[in-house]
């Protein structure tokens, strides 16, 4: 590309979606020849042309198209297709050459081989020969190599095979030759996530590194419009195109298409309830089972005490349906002993504020390069499905710390991607994290730092038998019980213990239990007092007191903290930690 190409082309490329934009700057800059296009590549992509419409299509024809408008020499590569050109003018030109170049290559397929180290080796000899010495005459080139993962994967050197070398030695050494540079040869690597390539060429400073979105709300209503014009989408009465494509975040026009075309071929029409449940489906699917959708019919209504936890989540929920979301924290951190009904309260929210809530499942593999692949993989998705919620369970066991060793820096480099992620305030109120553990001592300060997870909040076991009684009836109500009317009241003063939400619930369902062996629907108190006559408190008293006294620390707020903890003084605190890990053999 000549050094006057962005003069030359501005117009046109102010009419180019922002990443395409970004890679004509770049690639105008006349400053690099290795380019990595990476995300949301198997897309049909949208471009507005002059006359202001849109058209959709795939991303190889886009960057011969639109990008470089079919000049020239574009060439493709695949380890499926081998070499192919543009067109048959470029394909006969190429071949020529090559057959004068190497007379004595029997089969004229070998020039088009799948096999890389054939294919290389040619094309390079090939772009060299157009180069012309008078820059008035000199072409642009460009080859295009699709799947770039399964040419250069990622793993140490140490494992590669002679043809992984060679294809990581020579893109490396292209990426850096002057006389790519010189007579406009620009190398394309496709693949969809970063980390599914070799890191010292993904991690190159000669590689230009442009990341393709998931297509927006408006992208999204242009592409149902062009489908409605076309007569291949039937809308439910009060839909229209902009409100589809304010449900269907999260999905690229790919599974757009595919779910539009599903339910026109069955003639039926487009529901909102229908687009919710594939859209699920689909996401679900798009992370190959590493993020899973939480569906849940509660909100706060349904959650008993916990009563200042309740007044902040309420005041964040009316923030969103303002549109304020420049006063939400970035994230969350819910501490507290087990059986207090952390991951309920989260669901909860998620329920009063009627976005998606998704639970990260494990995404940690035991092949290299897989766990840091699957993690950009959710990220991604995460980042077109704004607004969502993101619940993370037993944070200090799963996402670890940046001084883990022992996997090669595995644990390393995906905990800094996840910090970095929650760390980026583009996504406050888009994005929201809660993290959930019952240990928030063990969750790295990197995590739960101001700017991350901001809000810390504590839940404890209720103080009182008033308390007790609360979260009874609310329990009675989530589990849909038939209670016939008794004073629990006195069954907790006969039976004293420090009873967890988690326990409760527990004893109830064993009383339903007894009333079924009688063939009854409904509890009475000898049900009740039958349980909790059989019921034995935890058997690890020290554990759920550093439970208790790890969420004090850690908690923002004093109004939250029961009346015996929040008196306590700090250093007094620290000091029946350091106690009871010492009793338990804890080091830290």
């Amino acid at each position: 590309m000549t050094e006057h190409y962005i003069d030359a082309n501005q117009e046109y490329i102010d009419t180019l979606p922002g990443w395409a934009k970004e890679f004509a700057y770049k690639y105008g800059s006349c400053t690099a020849n290795l380019y990595i296009l990476h995300g949301n590549i198997r897309d049909l992509l949208p471009h507005k042309s002059n006359a202001g419409e849109f058209t959709f299509t795939r991303i190889q024809e886009y960057i011969a198209e639109r990008i470089f408008g079919n000049r020239n020499i574009i060439v493709f590569y695949d380890r499926s297709s081998g070499v192919v050109f543009l067109n048959k003018d470029m394909t006969r030109d190429y071949q020529k050459a090559m057959r004068e170049k190497y007379p004595d290559v029997e089969d004229p397929a070998d020039f088009m081989s799948p096999d890389p180290e054939e294919s290389f080796f040619y094309l390079e000899k090939y772009l060299l020969t157009k180069i012309s010495k008078d820059k008035r005459e000199s072409c642009r080139m460009v080859l295009i190599i699709d799947y770039a993962e399964t040419i250069v994967p990622p793993g140490d050197l140490g494992r590669y095979s002679e043809e992984d070398r060679f294809c990581l030695v020579t893109l490396n050494r292209w990426a850096v030759n002057p006389l790519f540079t010189e007579g406009d040869i620009s190398i394309i690597l496709l693949t969809e996530n970063l980390a599914d390539i070799s890191p010292r060429l993904a991690g190159s400073p000669a590689a230009v590194k442009v990341s393709v979105p998931f297509p927006g709300e408006a992208v999204r209503a242009r592409f149902l419009e062009s489908k409605l014009n076309e007569g291949k989408l039937i809308l439910d009465r009060g839909l229209n195109s902009g409100k589809v494509a304010a449900v269907t975040n999260g999905l690229n026009l790919m599974n757009l298409n595919r779910l539009i075309s599903e339910n026109f071929e069955i003639s039926k029409v487009l529901t909102l309830e229908y687009l919710r449940q594939k859209k699920k489906e689909i996401i679900e699917n798009e992370a190959a089972g590493l993020l899973e959708f939480l569906e849940t019919s509660y909100n706060l209504s349904h959650v008993s005490g916990h009563d200042f936890v309740k007044k902040r989540f309420k005041n964040a929920a009316r923030a969103i349906r303002m549109g304020r979301l420049d006063v939400l924290p970035m994230g969350y951190l819910i501490a507290g002993p087990v059986g207090t009904g952390k991951s309920f309260m989260v669901s909860a929210f998620a329920g009063e504020i009627g976005i998606p809530m998704v639970k990260f499942r494990n995404f940690r593999s035991k092949w290299q390069g897989d766990t840091e692949s699957n993690l950009e993989r959710i990220l991604n998705i995460l980042k077109s499905m704004a607004p969502v919620a993101v619940m993370i369970d037993e944070a200090d066991a799963f996402l670890g710390d940046r001084d883990q060793d022992g996997d090669s820096g595995t644990s390393n480099r995906v905990f800094a991607q996840i910090a970095s992620f929650m760390g980026n305030t583009e996504f406050r109120g888009k994005i929201i994290w809660f993290l959930i553990t019952c240990r928030p001592d063990l969750v790295p300060i990197d995590l739960k730092r101001q700017g991350r997870a901001e809000e810390h909040l504590a839940l404890f076991y209720p103080e009182t038998d008033l308390e007790r009684e609360d979260l009874f009836k609310t329990l009675v109500k989530k589990l849909d019980l038939d209670i016939r009317n008794f004073p629990v009241s006195e069954l907790f003063k006969k039976y004293k213990y420090e009873y967890s939400g988690a326990d409760l619930e527990a004893l109830l369902v064993r009383a339903k239990l007894l009333a079924a062996m009688e063939d009854r629907i409904f509890i009475k108190r000898e049900d009740m007092e039958e349980a909790m006559s059989d019921f034995v408190p935890a058997a690890y008293p020290y554990e759920i007191e550093l439970q208790n006294l790890v969420a004090t620390v850690e908690c923002t707020s004093k109004e939250m903290l029961p009346e015996r903890l929040r008196k306590k003084p700090r250093s007094e605190l620290s000091k029946e930690i350091q106690e009871i890990k010492l009793l338990l053999g804890e080091r830290k």
